[in-house]
């Protein structure tokens, strides 16, 4: 269990009390407060600068479900022809919204290979690389 402490943490200041000096430590659980299902939920990390405009960056961890309907505007993790992808998805014009310089949107076809694999319900900025065991697409 993490602890937690609501001291706010400032990130523009040049000197500091020690948070530690008056704060209320209580237990923490972040798959409790992130994981509504987590029988349907996996974990996966973003690559590419594509959705930057969204707020995900490349190395970032993505908690994605399987149980959360897909709404017009989610960011979703798809297959799409055998690539694993992160996009926004706009259902009524059956489209995939990059939001990095340089990326266009994606009209889908019929006939393409095409399935989401989940919702991003949220994400995490990795501010050193993950040293983990990563687990492939194809063993989820």
């Amino acid at each position: 269990m993490l602890k937690i402490i609501f001291t706010p943490v400032q990130c523009g200041m040049t000197g500091f009390e020690s948070p530690a000096a008056e704060y209320t430590q209580l237990s923490l659980s972040l798959d409790q407060h992130l994981v509504a299902h987590p029988e349907a939920t996996y974990l996966c990390f973003a690559e590419g600068d594509s959705m930057q405009g969204f707020g995900i960056f490349s190395g970032d961890m993505l908690i994605v479900s399987r149980a959360a309907q897909v709404n017009d505007g989610d960011i979703i993790v798809a297959n799409l022809n055998g690539d694993f992808i992160c996009k926004k998805i706009d259902l009524p014009r059956q489209q995939l919204v990059s939001a990095g310089k340089g990326y266009s949107t994606y009209q889908l076809h019929e006939g393409e290979e095409f399935q989401v694999e989940g919702v991003v319900i949220s994400s995490i900025r990795m501010h050193r690389p993950f040293r983990g065991k990563k687990v492939a697409s194809s063993e989820l």
